[in-house]
């Protein structure tokens, strides 16, 4: 029980803000209206993303300097997950564009960014497949993952900020502040970015578990 602590508080957090995130009061702003709820889902799905990206760097990084093999299949598997945070990212993106301005995708700054990093990711995973020998994929996936994570953060959160976006917080178009999240919605957002991250993680010690099983067992 006192290990899976964090495991109970991330499926606590992630109920509890998605009724509520449907349920509570919102502020009544013009454009956004009801689709600013879709902040309760969209953000923390970038947010996990970078936090299991920021783990599978780590983990490349402990495997160039240990050679140890369970480091190189956590790099992998928090990656697996990350990217399809960042697929839920675009897409709850998307939708939300299409409500606010007027086109699920309007190739604006940030949204272009956004998938040139996840295509990032998902050239990582090809990069593995493309390569059989297991001690040198290993060695070849860590290099590019620590090359790759900065790269990844200078496209999500500094080129977008160089030009014009419709985006909030880009291109001299400014984030939600005080007067857009109240009290009411802070009181969600944060246990939400919270409980998505957690869960995010659980996915990744579960998978990592059932791909270490499988290796042992093909051993």
């Amino acid at each position: 029980m006192n290990k899976n602590w964090w495991k109970i508080l991330g499926a606590i957090l992630v109920t509890y803000s998605t009724i509520w995130g449907f349920l509570s009061d919102v502020p009544k702003l013009p454009i956004l209206h009801e689709s600013i709820r879709n902040l309760y889902f969209h953000v923390p799905m970038w947010f996990g993303m970078i936090v299991l990206f920021s783990v599978s760097v780590y983990h490349s990084i402990k495997f160039l300097s240990s050679n140890n093999p369970d480091h190189d299949l956590k790099a992998v598997e928090s990656i697996n997950v990350g990217v399809v945070y960042g697929i839920l990212g675009i897409v709850t993106g998307a939708i939300w564009a299409k409500f606010t301005w007027g086109q699920a995708w309007s190739f604006d700054v940030k949204q272009n960014f956004a998938a040139i990093a996840l295509l990032l990711y998902f050239a990582y995973l090809v990069l593995r497949n493309a390569i059989d020998e297991e001690q040198k994929r290993a060695k070849i996936s860590a290099i590019y993952n620590i090359f790759a994570f900065p790269i990844m953060v200078v496209l999500l959160f500094v080129l977008p900020r160089l030009s014009d976006s419709l985006h909030p917080g880009n291109g001299g178009n400014p984030g939600f502040n005080s007067y857009d999240l109240d009290s009411r919605m802070r009181a969600v957002f944060y246990p939400a970015c919270l409980g998505w991250i957690l869960i995010g993680y659980w996915i990744y010690t579960i998978l990592y578990r059932v791909r270490s099983l499988e290796k042992n067992n093909t051993l």
